[in-house]
C-alpha cells in the first residue's frame, strides 16, 4: 500500500491532521528589526504585539523549493495545497518541488493545488483530501475530483486594520487610512483569479456580520461547511457563528485561531470565513 501525505504552506492554519500524515512549510515575516517563522515555535501574541507598535516596511516569503522537499519526506503520494499564487511564490516554489522530487524518486507523484484563496478556505481543501482519502479514493479520482470542489469553496474577510497590508505594498496608505477610521471595517471577498477584493466598508462589526452573512445567504450556501478563523478577535467569530446557525441551521460551523501568516494581515480583530457553496 502506497504512502500518502498531505503537505500545505502555513496559510492553511494547520500544524496536524487527525487520520493523515501531515506537514506545513512554514512562510516569513521579515521586517528590518525581526523575522517570525510561521511555524510551531512561533509565539503568535507576541508577534501580533510586535507589530502593533512597528512603524517600518515588512514582507513576507514564501516556502523555497527546499522546504517544500522537507515537508514532503519520503511519502509516495503527495496532495500538496499552496496560498494563492496571485499574492505569493508558494505555488511556483512548490511546483519546481514537485518536479524534483518526481525526477529523484521515480513513480512518487505529487500533485499541487493552487488554493487561489489562504487561510480558513485551504482548511477546506486540506480536509477534503483527507475526506477523500479515508474514502480509499485513488489518486488519480482525488487529482480529478478536487477543481470541481474548488468551484464550490470561497472566502470572506473582514479587517479591522490595513496597516500590515500598506507596510508590505499590497495597499496604499490612503486605502489603509480608511480602516480604523470612526470604527471603519473592510468587507471582502477572493476574487476567482485569487487576489482580494474589497465589498463593503462597515461602520462597526455589527454592520460587518450582517454583511458577511449577505455574501453567505448569496452565494448559495445551505448544508456546507464554514470555517471562521479569527485574530484575537473570538468573540466576533462566536458572533457570526450564531448567526449563521440561526439562519442556515443546515450549515456546520467551525472556528478556529489564524496562525502567523494570515494573523499578519488579518490583523487583531480580523476574521476569515471559508466555506462551501452548497
Amino acid at each position: 500500500m502506497r504512502t500518502i501525505k498531505i503537505v500545505a504552506d502555513s496559510s492553511a492554519n494547520l500544524r496536524s491532521l487527525n487520520t493523515v500524515a501531515f506537514d506545513a512549510a512554514p512562510l516569513k515575516i521579515i521586517t528590518a528589526e525581526r523575522e517570525f517563522v510561521d511555524d510551531r515555535e512561533l509565539d503568535l501574541e507576541e508577534m501580533i504585539r510586535f507589530f502593533k507598535t512597528y512603524k517600518g516596511r515588512s514582507q513576507t516569503s514564501c516556502p523555497n523549493p527546499e522546504d517544500w522537499l522537507r515537508a514532503f519526506g519520503d511519502a509516495e503520494d503527495v496532495f500538496c495545497v499552496t496560498i494563492t499564487s496571485g499574492l505569493s511564490g508558494s505555488y511556483n516554489a512548490a511546483c519546481i518541488a514537485k518536479e524534483l522530487y518526481e525526477t529523484e524518486y521515480p513513480g512518487r507523484r505529487v500533485f499541487v493545488i493552487d488554493s487561489l484563496s489562504a487561510g480558513p478556505e485551504l482548511t477546506l481543501i486540506v480536509e477534503k483530501l483527507e475526506e477523500l482519502i479515508g474514502e480509499g479514493k485513488t489518486f488519480e479520482q482525488i487529482c480529478t475530483y478536487m477543481p470541481e470542489y474548488q468551484k464550490k469553496t470561497g472566502l470572506l474577510f473582514m479587517l479591522e486594520s490595513l496597516s500590515n497590508f500598506a507596510a508590505n505594498g499590497r495597499v496604499s496608505p490612503a486605502v489603509a487610512r480608511i480602516a480604523g477610521v470612526l470604527g471603519i471595517r473592510i468587507v471582502g471577498k477572493a476574487s476567482d483569479a485569487g487576489t482580494l477584493e474589497p465589498t463593503d466598508k462597515c461602520r462597526g462589526e455589527a454592520k460587518s456580520l450582517k454583511a458577511i452573512m449577505k455574501h453567505l445567504t448569496k452565494s448559495g450556501l445551505k448544508t456546507g461547511k464554514v470555517q471562521l478563523a479569527h485574530c484575537l478577535n473570538e468573540a466576533g467569530a462566536n458572533a457570526l457563528k450564531h448567526m449563521i446557525e440561526a439562519e442556515l441551521p443546515g450549515v456546520t460551523v467551525k472556528i478556529h485561531k489564524n496562525l502567523g501568516l494570515c494573523s499578519y494581515y488579518a490583523e487583531k480583530g480580523g476574521l476569515l470565513i471559508g466555506y462551501e457553496k452548497f
